[in-house]
């Protein structure tokens, strides 16, 4: 009985494969062929190349332009640091140029402090408060820690380097000592 089941499912595969070859002659999943069907992909095609191309050279161009943007963010910045540099080149030249005026050179390289703070106020650049703090991982670095019996535990007892923050964020952390107890 399976012998008849088996030849009778090939005898219905050839009816079917008759049908559809006499159907236009296509095999089964092929797409029948219109006119304009042929055409309207070739320009799919040609349509779907040029914004591939299109969207490729923007993503190039966005890098180049992302790259450039890096490169001279801090062109401002760097503008405005040469004026403190100029300015400390003409107090190093003042000086030895008349080595008794001490106080003149003070003055001077106090000018340019002060110049100094006001550009890193512009930017919105602070000093971390650390000395007598709590130490806080996020904006302090510990780079000692003493044994102290007057301070509480995890306080920050001298600061090697001060740290920044910028518009919130910490540029900069500072180096400090750190007390722990026994």
């Amino acid at each position: 009985m399976a012998d008849e089941d088996m030849a009778g499912a090939q005898e219905a595969l050839k009816e079917t494969a008759a049908g559809e070859n006499a159907n236009g002659g296509q095999a089964p999943g092929e797409i029948p062929e219109a006119p304009g069907l042929q055409k309207e992909l070739v320009e799919a095609k040609d349509k779907y190349l040029r914004l591939f191309a299109e969207f490729d050279n923007m993503r190039k161009r966005h890098e180049r332009e992302r790259a450039e943007l890096i490169k001279y963010a801090h062109e401002e910045v760097i503008i405005e640091l040469l004026g403190f540099y100029e300015d400390f080149e003409r107090s190093v030249t003042a000086a030895r140029a008349n080595p008794a005026e001490g106080a003149a050179l003070l003055k001077g390289v106090e000018m340019v402090l002060k110049r100094m703070q006001e550009l890193l106020k512009k930017y919105e650049v602070a000093e971390i408060e650390a000395l007598g703090k709590k130490f806080d991982h996020t904006c302090h670095e510990a780079l000692m820690a003493v044994d102290s019996d007057e301070m509480e535990d995890g306080t920050v007892m001298e600061v090697f380097q001060k740290g920044y923050i910028m518009d919130g964020r910490v540029v900069r952390t500072a180096k400090v000592k750190v007390s722990k107890r026994n």
